[in-house]
């Protein structure tokens, strides 16, 4: 909303006063409050539109991933009648897949732990996290304990240690 003022009037009376400071400062930060809020409830909506997008796309995903769950059972129970057709007993056949199942999960089992045990802690993160009472904690205004750590161009430098972020 734009403000102006003008002195002087059409219609033959006296100029109009004009307004203070204070008011045209509170009817500028009126302004800009109302703008804030009708930004924020843009960005919901959008954000509203996006996430139903995002939920439908999420819910087909985990749909193709029951159907090729099923898929697999029937692939399996395949296998097993191929395996009866080369002349073993049904019995013997659904075994034989289901040992080759059993081993299967084994295998991506022992995958599975070797990529979990290659996880490593923040160690960076925790260390920060243990020093941030010390760090934060002020005897005097303006005094510290440590030193806050300062990061330039991607560096944290702490106790005249740098190390890569």
């Amino acid at each position: 909303m734009a403000h102006s003022v003008s002195s002087t009037r059409t219609d033959g009376a006296s100029p109009a006063v004009e307004p203070s400071i204070g008011t045209l400062v509170q009817s500028a930060m009126a302004d800009v409050s109302t703008l804030v809020r009708n930004e924020i409830e843009l960005a919901k909506a959008e954000i509203g539109a996006s996430a139903k997008k995002g939920g439908v796309g999420a819910a087909s995903f985990a749909a193709a991933g029951l159907f090729a769950a099923f898929a697999g059972i029937f692939f399996f129970i395949a296998l097993a009648e191929f395996v009866t057709w080369l002349g073993l007993a049904r019995w013997i056949s659904y075994l034989i897949v289901f040992g080759l199942l059993i081993a299967l999960a084994g295998i991506a089992a022992l995958i599975g732990k070797k990529m979990m045990n290659k996880i490593e802690k923040p160690e960076r993160t925790i260390e920060s996290l243990r020093e941030l009472p010390d760090v934060m904690h002020r005897q005097v205004p303006g005094a510290r304990h440590r030193e806050v750590p300062v990061v330039r161009g991607g560096k944290v430098e702490r106790r005249n240690e740098p190390y890569r972020v």
